[in-house]
C-alpha cells in the first residue's frame, strides 16, 4: 500500500509488510538509501548506536546516517492493557511523537525534525516501535539550574519564559515540561530553545492558570520561579504575584508527591 504525502503535512509513504511492520517516512528522506537500509535492519543496527538514555521500557540511541546526526527511540512492548489501548483506542506514543513534531515545527517552534516511524504488530496489537528524529543541535538542559543563583541566569530565564508564553499563546502545551525535555544554547547572540519527547502534548487554548502550572516540573529555587512568574505575567498581561502563587502551589503538589517515590537531585525548597 502506498500513500503519497502532502507537502509539510507530516504524512508520508506507508508500507505494510507481511510481518506486520508499518513504516512511515518523512517525504524529505524518502529517497535516502542509507535510511532505507537502516530501517530494513533496525533490529540489528539499533544496539550499535551510542546510548543516550536507558529507561525501564524505552531506549534512546544516537547514530550518524549519511553525515547527519539522528536519534532513534525504541519503544518497548507495552503492558497488556496499554497494548490494547494503543492498538485500538489511542495513537501509539511514537506516532504522536512523529505527527506532533510537524505541528510544532510548522507553528514556528523548535523540536528535532521527524524522520521516520516504524511499528511492529502481532495479532493486531502493537508489539514495539521505533521513532527516528534529527539530533538536536542544542546541548544544554535545564537540569543545570537546580541549585543556580537566579540572578546569574536571569537573561536565560526571561528569554525562555517569553518563548514558553508564545508557545502557550499558540495553543500548545507540553505535558511533560521537565528539565530533560528542554534543550537550549546561545546562537548568534540569542538564546534558542527546543523541546523534545513531545508525544505528550495538548493542542487547545492554554489559560494563564494552566500555563503557570506547566512550570511545576522544572528544577530551581524560589527566586528562579519569581523571575519566571514576572516574565510570564508580562507576556500574557497577567498579575505577577498571582502567577507566582499558582506556580508555587503547582510545584508543591508535584514535588511533594515526587519526593515520596524518588530521590530529588537538587536542593528542594518549596
Amino acid at each position: 500500500m502506498l500513500t503519497l504525502p502532502c507537502k509539510n503535512s507530516g504524512k508520508a509513504q506507508i508500507r505494510t509488510y507481511a510481518y506486520k511492520m508499518k513504516v512511515i517516512v518523512n517525504p524529505k528522506y524518502e529517497n535516502s538509501r542509507a535510511l532505507r537500509d537502516f530501517i530494513n535492519n533496525v533490529d540489528r543496527r539499533f544496539p550499535s548506536g551510542k546510548l543516550v538514555q536507558q529507561g525501564s521500557r524505552n531506549t534512546l540511541r544516537s547514530f550518524e546516517i549519511e553525515g547527519q546526526g539522528m536519534v532513534v527511540k525504541h519503544f518497548g512492548t507495552p503492558n497488556a492493557f496499554n497494548r490494547v489501548v494503543y492498538s485500538l483506542f489511542r495513537k501509539p506514543k511514537g506516532v504522536r511523537a512523529y505527527e506532533y513534531a510537524f505541528r510544532v515545527r510548522n507553528a514556528g517552534f523548535d523540536t528535532p525534525e521527524p524522520i521516520a516511524y516504524m511499528e511492529r504488530r502481532s495479532f493486531g496489537l502493537v508489539s514495539d516501535a521505533y521513532f527516528i528524529s534529527s539530533q538536536c543541535l542544542y546541548s544544554r538542559r535545564f537540569y543545570e539550574f537546580g541549585n543556580a543563583d537566579a540572578k546569574d541566569i536571569e537573561d536565560i530565564l526571561r528569554a525562555f519564559t517569553r518563548r514558553t508564553a508564545q508557545f502557550h499563546e499558540a495553543g500548545m502545551l507540553h505535558r511533560d515540561f521537565s528539565p530533560g525535555n528542554i534543550l537550549f544554547d546561545k546562537v548568534d547572540g540569542q538564546w534558542k530553545f527546543a523541546i523534545v519527547d513531545i508525544n505528550r502534548m495538548s493542542f487547545s487554548k492554554v489559560s494563564v492558570v494552566r500555563g503557570c502550572r506547566n512550570f511545576a516540573r522544572l528544577w530551581g529555587q524560589p527566586d528562579l520561579f519569581r523571575i519566571i512568574a514576572d516574565e510570564y505575567a508580562k507576556a500574557r498581561n497577567a498579575d505577577a504575584d498571582e502567577c507566582f502563587r499558582i506556580i508555587r502551589c503547582a510545584r508543591r503538589k508535584f514535588w511533594t508527591r515526587f519526593a515520596k517515590r524518588h530521590k530529588v537531585k537538587y536542593r528542594l525548597e518549596l
